[in-house]
Order: structure tokens, then C-alpha cells, then sequence
């Protein structure tokens, strides 16, 4: 998953960092309520971990703003804030859980998995354009009636261009689902993982947008676990 923490506490953000990314997740930081809403309504991240206590917005106002807004993104509150009261009023705001400090990491990591499968369950993993069907928590891709397990980073940008089908989407959010903001890749690390999807489920269903990104072709997929799919 791609997972966004937005947390005040460096020695503390630093270590949730390594022990999320030992997970495969790309995981990007944040350390203030503004650069956290800025990013929540501005790009895709498959969940969010909140602090609530942040500088400049508070994490309340943030869950309050971005559900206004229409941002679906799952959100874990993660706080030293422990009164009923407040876990209500997390709730109520529209997060999705609410974890107080002192915490396991292993508590964390459960309630991850939970919110993952509650997303899964209302849609969001398991994917389907024509012939393609794509649960993308286990990386396993249907091409008509062939299964196909994928690597995880063909999965990730699968998984992003089939929830955007017919739409461009550029090489920079690509990357950013792979790599994340910080971690960069080889100038052409991602042609290579395009590449090797183009070989799985046909070269006519991703099309490149020369000097932009990718698109899925919804109308390609429709036909891409046929016999004649190129």
C-alpha cells in the first residue's frame, strides 16, 4: 500500500517509517496538519495514519476537511489523545479507527491489515475492467481465465491504472506509488515494469501518452483475455 503518516515526533516517525516499509509499503512523511491536508486532497494514498496533535492544522479539522471534501481515504487516528470524548469525536469526523499512544507496533500493523480489508470488501482492491480482474492485496491478476501473480511493483501501477481507466496518468504519480516522494528510481525503471505488464495482459491495453504517462484502455481490456488479444 501506499501510506501516508502524518506525525510531529521525528524519532517516533522515523522508526514507524522502517517498521511500515518492512512491510512492502511505500510510506510517505509528513509533519504538519497543512503539508498532511495538502496531501490528502491532492493525491492517492491507499491509507493515512493521523496524529491529531500537529502544528498549524489539527488532525481533527484535517479528517473534518478532506470528508467534506469527498476524500474516501482510509484514516487511522494514531494520538496521545485518550478520552472517550475525543475518540468519539475522531470517529464521528469520519475516520476509520482510532489507535492511542502508547502503542505496539504489532497493534498498528492489525489494525492496518483490518482497514485494508474492510476497503477490499467495499471495493477498493478488487478491481475489475474487462477481461482484467485485479485483487491487488494479494497481487493476483486474472487475464480472462489465466491467473498471474504479480511482482509488487507491476501490481501498484496495474492497480492505479485500472482504477483510472481511459484517464493519463502521468509518469511522476506512477512513480510516486512506486517510490514514494523521497526514494527515487532509475530514469527508466518504470518503462521496465510497463514493459513486462504489456507482455502479461497485451501491448494494446496500456498505451503510452508520449510526453505524459500511461493509459489504460478500457475498451483493449475488454478484449484482452481472447485469443487474438495482442
Amino acid at each position: 500500500m501506499r501510506i501516508l503518516l502524518v506525525e510531529d515526533d521525528h524519532l517516533l516517525a522515523n522508526t514507524m517509517l522502517d517498521m511500515l516499509r518492512e512491510d512492502q509499503n511505500t510510506v510517505d512523511w509528513v509533519d504538519d496538519g497543512q503539508h498532511a491536508l495538502s496531501a490528502l486532497t491532492d493525491e492517492h494514498f491507499d491509507l493515512a495514519i493521523l496524529d491529531l496533535t500537529l502544528p498549524r492544522v489539527d488532525g481533527l479539522d484535517i479528517v473534518k476537511r478532506v470528508r467534506q471534501q469527498g476524500v474516501q481515504t482510509p484514516i487511522i487516528i494514531l494520538t496521545a489523545r485518550a478520552e472517550l470524548t475525543e475518540k468519539l469525536q475522531g470517529l464521528d469526523a469520519g475516520a476509520d479507527d482510532y489507535l492511542t499512544k502508547p502503542f505496539a507496533m504489532a497493534e498498528l500493523k492489525a489494525r492496518i491489515r483490518a482497514v485494508a480489508r474492510r476497503g477490499s470488501t467495499a471495493g477498493t482492491a478488487g478491481l475489475t475492467v474487462g477481461c482484467l480482474q485485479l485483487n491487488a492485496d494479494s497481487g493476483q491478476l486474472l487475464v480472462g481465465d489465466t491467473p498471474i501473480a504479480l511482482p509488487r511493483s507491476e501490481c501498484q501501477i496495474l492497480h492505479y491504472l485500472m482504477r483510472h481507466p481511459d484517464q493519463v496518468a502521468t509518469r511522476r504519480r506512477l512513480e510516486e506509488q512506486l517510490y514514494g516522494w523521497e526514494h527515487g528510481a532509475e530514469s527508466n525503471a518504470l518503462e521496465v515494469h510497463v514493459h513486462h505488464l504489456r507482455r502479461r495482459i497485451g501491448k494494446s491495453v496500456i498505451r503510452t501518452v508520449r510526453g505524459v504517462g500511461y493509459l489504460l484502455d478500457a475498451r483493449e481490456a475488454a478484449n484482452c483475455g481472447s485469443p487474438q488479444c495482442p
